[in-house]
């Protein structure tokens, strides 16, 4: 869930609009969006109404994604703690209100951002946060490799690479790798949104940086392009306003998202991660894994393999496995 004072916020700076304006702008920019086939954020928002729509609209799965990813990427490297933030892209501030509540160690935070517009609402959403938030610099300016931008320990990208020309995006992400310790990149998880995190992936593995989050390895992807792709779901509650301008019914929504977290240094990483649901029946939990040397398998852990069963069946989409280190043997 959002942290209450961004709920809070947010609550607030959409209460200017009816929820009919909200529901409208929903609607346009949804239409816009499959029109255009790219985010329903950048140059499809033109009016103050639109922002505030896409704010409530998007910023709960965003912030809920980001989280997601960053926890993962946090689990994995303890010790780290960069006391400083640079969000490429960064809308309303989804991201850096995420890292926020991961690193507490986080100090001073810079965001870039094309829309003066969106740039105003993030830094009102800001001002009821923690003090790094508050104390934000926000800078205008279209993403580019040739782009000043100050170095950072966690440079972070969300819902913001795949809207860049593709020829444009190994250079931005070599960029966003510039002084940095930590690099994550989140798209949505979409055959589409994978393929722009595999391509980046890519680019920072051939750096040397240790590939820390989703994937156990650093080698080439086992998932072959166009036949599956590799993502993960969170689950987020919908506030009442939620419901209404998505037109839906339903108390939640799952967020689809892919994303790879990169490193400098060597990180201990688990064996495997569980790339789908896991298919649980009577006696027997079936996973299928992305492993370190053996690519893409798909486990079966019966009921007579006593601890391994209990854990496999407390295991979720999107975890590492075996869940714990002494638990390491694949059968």
């Amino acid at each position: 869930m959002l942290p209450d004072d961004l709920r809070t916020a947010l609550d607030q700076a959409v209460a200017r609009f009816s929820p009919q304006e909200l529901s409208d702008s929903v609607t346009r920019l949804t239409e816009r969006y499959r029109v255009a086939g790219v985010s329903t954020g950048g140059n499809h928002l033109r009016s103050r109404a639109d922002i505030a729509a896409y704010a409530a609209y998007r910023m709960p799965a965003t912030y809920a994604a980001a989280s997601t990813a960053m926890r993962q990427a946090a689990t994995l490297t303890p010790g780290f703690e960069p006391t400083s933030h640079f969000d490429a892209g960064g809308g309303t501030g989804a991201a850096i209100w995420a890292a926020a509540g991961i690193w507490p160690s986080i100090e001073r935070i810079t965001v870039v951002e094309h829309d003066a517009h969106i740039i105003d609402l993030g830094r009102r959403l800001a001002r009821g946060g923690p003090e790094p938030l508050r104390g934000a610099t926000w800078r205008q300016a279209s993403i580019g490799a040739g782009l000043d931008r100050p170095a950072a320990d966690l440079v972070t990208m969300s819902y913001a690479l795949g809207e860049l020309p593709e020829p444009d995006r190994p250079g931005v992400v070599t960029w966003l790798a510039q002084q940095a310790a930590m690099v994550i990149i989140i798209e949505p998880g979409t055959p589409a949104g994978h393929a722009t995190v595999a391509a980046a992936r890519d680019v920072l593995a051939a750096q040397g940086r240790t590939i820390v989050a989703p994937c156990p390895h650093d080698g080439a992807c086992p998932i072959q392009q166009g036949r599956d792709w590799c993502h993960f779901s969170v689950r987020l509650p919908r506030t009442s306003l939620h419901r209404r301008i998505k037109a839906g019914t339903l108390s939640f929504e799952d967020e689809k998202f892919s994303y790879v977290a990169a490193i400098t240094g060597s990180w201990p990483r688990p064996a495997a991660r569980v790339l789908r649901h896991p298919h649980k029946r009577k006696g027997v939990v079936s996973l299928r894994l992305c492993t370190d040397g053996d690519g893409l398998r798909d486990v079966i852990v019966s009921k007579r393999q006593g601890e391994l069963y209990r854990q496999a069946r407390d295991v979720d989409w999107g975890d590492a496995w075996p869940p714990s280190p002494s638990k390491s043997n694949l059968h």
